[in-house]
């Protein structure tokens, strides 16, 4: 890893702070997604489809099991 990606990465963190806990985030995220898409009209669930199989976004099931 270059000098440059070490900074940045230890600007990211800093700027996140002590408190950040990345798998509280991603159950987070999961959970929002959970509540955005459910009841899409059939046009909206073939876009939304499409959108996970271009990996644009996350397909249901894809994080951290449920505690």
């Amino acid at each position: 890893m270059s000098a440059h990606e070490m900074l940045r990465r230890t600007h990211v963190l800093a700027a996140l702070g002590p408190d950040w806990d990345p798998v509280a985030a991603l159950r987070g995220e999961e959970e929002a997604h959970r509540l955005l898409y459910p009841g899409l009209d059939a046009e909206q669930q073939r876009l939304h489809d499409e959108l996970v199989a271009a990996g644009v976004l996350p397909g249901d099931g894809g994080g951290f099991p449920e505690p």
